[in-house]
């Protein structure tokens, strides 16, 4: 009998002791960021790598077969329409010419000769009729030998500055050679060319105002222009043109920013990256890796009067950028989102809130100022 008591004590401890044990291993509230969120109004970036082009980039290539003989500008050069650039050599073609202005000479003095013969009825007209046409053969191939010689004169087509000089004195060139000259940009104004896809496009122009295509884009506010060294261009640029239809091949469409560039700062074949804003008033204005995609629905987290995650659906509408949602509908000001643990952090959690300021979620640039 004292046996079976002490046997039973032994059980009944082993059970007390599990009892504590599951006590202690019950998990402790962990905490995580919350945002309450607020409406405001409030400017969005969209950045869109691109690379830059003069109004016009004119590839400038001998029309006449030559030996490169001077050269009168150099690389960076600004030059005027019409200014000097290359002379080729034209010393055949000098020769050509007074060649050709001999024959033009003598044909003249065959119709000067025939001319008064033809007047007396001495000889028929056909032999002056002839020599004319002789003359005129001899002068067209006069004249084409001095174009050639003034195509040996290369000049500048456009105002703008001197791209690479790739070929050097004593260089042969034709009309033929694969390698331009030089290349003259305009660069008075400097084109920005960047791609966003379908969903960016769409994004710009539902928060765009006007009604019809062009008066969005005609309404667009300025855009910003970030240098490849980080520091913003001084002047601001305007959106002039979105493409027709998307590329099929990447499914994007081509834009194209104009900049002024009365400095001639901006150079053709540069690169930088377009800021484009997003102006929205009143808003709620939440992080989209603060939300959730399932099935068909957009899932936000939120943290309750108890602190515990509660799933709430939210209707949004995605900014340009890719980074934040206009919540339409599910959201009230001060609910409190979990903006860390999403996808971790199941339905029901209890949760210890760190509440996090709504101001350097949305504008996270102030932060950093």
């Amino acid at each position: 009998m004292g046996k079976i008591s002490l046997s039973l004590i032994t059980v009944l401890l082993i059970f007390s002791s599990c009892g504590k044990k599951e006590e202690k291993a019950a998990p402790p509230v962990m905490p995580y960021k919350v945002v309450a969120v607020a409406k405001s109004n409030t400017s969005l970036l969209a950045e869109y790598p691109t690379t830059l082009e003069g109004v016009t980039d004119i590839d400038i290539r001998a029309k006449v077969d030559g030996y490169i003989e001077k050269i009168y500008v150099q690389e960076g050069q600004e030059v005027k329409k019409g200014q000097l650039l290359f002379k080729l050599e034209t010393q055949t073609a000098t020769q050509d010419a007074r060649a050709a202005k001999a024959k033009v000479d003598a044909a003249q003095v065959e119709v000067n000769r025939l001319k008064p013969l033809v007047d007396r009825n001495i000889i028929s007209d056909v032999q002056l009729e002839t020599a004319k046409a002789n003359l005129s053969s001899a002068k067209s191939s006069y004249q084409s030998t001095l174009t050639k010689i003034n195509y040996a004169s290369i000049k500048s087509p456009v105002n703008g500055i001197v791209g690479t000089l790739p070929l050097r004195l004593g260089s042969y060139v034709s009309s033929q050679t694969a390698e331009p000259l030089t290349r003259i940009s305009d660069i008075s104004t400097v084109y920005a060319y960047f791609s966003v896809n379908e969903k960016q496009q769409l994004d710009i122009m539902m928060n765009a105002e006007g009604k019809t295509f062009q008066d969005k884009i005609a309404k667009m506010p300025a855009v910003s222009l970030i240098l490849s060294n980080g520091m913003e261009y001084q002047q601001k640029g305007k959106i002039e043109t979105f493409s027709g239809q998307a590329n099929t091949q990447t499914g994007s469409f081509n834009v194209r920013a104009s900049f002024p560039n009365g400095n001639k700062l901006l150079r053709s074949g540069g690169t930088g990256t377009v800021l484009i804003p997003t102006y929205l008033q009143d808003i709620i204005l939440i992080p989209q890796s603060a939300t959730l995609e399932m099935q068909d629905k957009r899932i936000v987290l939120i943290a309750d009067k108890e602190n515990k995650v509660k799933a709430i659906p939210v209707e949004v509408r995605a900014v340009p950028g890719g980074k934040f949602f206009v919540v339409d509908k599910g959201l009230n000001a001060n609910d409190k989102i979990l903006i860390e643990g999403i996808g971790i952090v199941s339905e029901g959690t209890e949760i210890k809130p760190e509440l996090v300021d709504y101001e350097t979620v949305i504008n996270p640039e102030k932060k950093s100022n």
